[in-house]
């Protein structure tokens, strides 16, 4: 008990208000986004811009690069979700076919591939996982802007894998925060699972 204390105590030490302040936002932008509220995108490009300055004070180079992309689709996540379809209907969630899945991984290999391979030649901490869940999350932050139901299992593997990371960069509330998603994005998969089942059989 003495040690968890001690932990926590090293851990609060070590987090910035900046770092506490984007926790916060990220926090917010992914409950909103499990309901659905189109407010979950203005969260998400100020949590993003403060993480984008995080990371690469830490040489964590290409998540410090997704916080920018990060940006980007925020303000196209709004755009996508306020606008009606050609159907004259607002973006509604779907699916994706295995075909779809596989391309998908095979694309994230490749891209991890190239540029951990980079990343390497710059001495950059921990290249292949790094990349590994840069282009995995560039790929699912599309599939949350087009409402892609699966994104949310995407999501699970790489914030496991990213909670490994940050804890070696002392980045403690930033892991907590991703052991956090990992659960809401298990009830964010259900919620959005429910909502697709519900416009389906309104449809038939």
């Amino acid at each position: 008990m003495t040690e968890l204390l001690q932990w926590l105590s090293t851990a609060w030490a070590a987090t910035s208000n900046w770092e506490l302040l984007a926790v916060a936002l990220a926090i917010a932008y992914l409950l909103l986004a499990m309901k659905q509220n189109v407010l979950c995108w203005p969260a998400a490009l100020i949590s993003t811009a403060i993480y984008t300055w995080l990371f690469f004070s830490v040489t964590l180079v290409m998540e410090s690069l997704l916080q920018i992309y990060y940006m980007a689709m925020a303000i196209y996540g709004w755009y996508a979700w306020t606008n009606k379809t050609d159907e004259g209907d607002a973006l509604a969630i779907s699916r994706w076919s295995l075909r779809q899945h596989i391309s998908a991984l095979v694309v994230i290999l490749v891209l991890t591939t190239a540029s951990a391979t980079l990343l390497e030649n710059i001495n950059a901490s921990y290249p292949w996982l790094d990349s590994f869940t840069t282009w995995s999350a560039v790929l699912t932050t599309w599939m949350v802007a087009r409402k892609v139901l699966e994104n949310w299992l995407y999501w699970i593997v790489i914030n496991s894998i990213s909670i490994y990371l940050y804890l070696n960069k002392d980045l403690y509330a930033t892991s907590l925060l991703f052991g956090l998603y990992i659960i809401l994005s298990i009830s964010g998969y259900m919620m959005w699972k429910k909502d697709y089942h519900d416009t389906l059989n309104s449809q038939s």
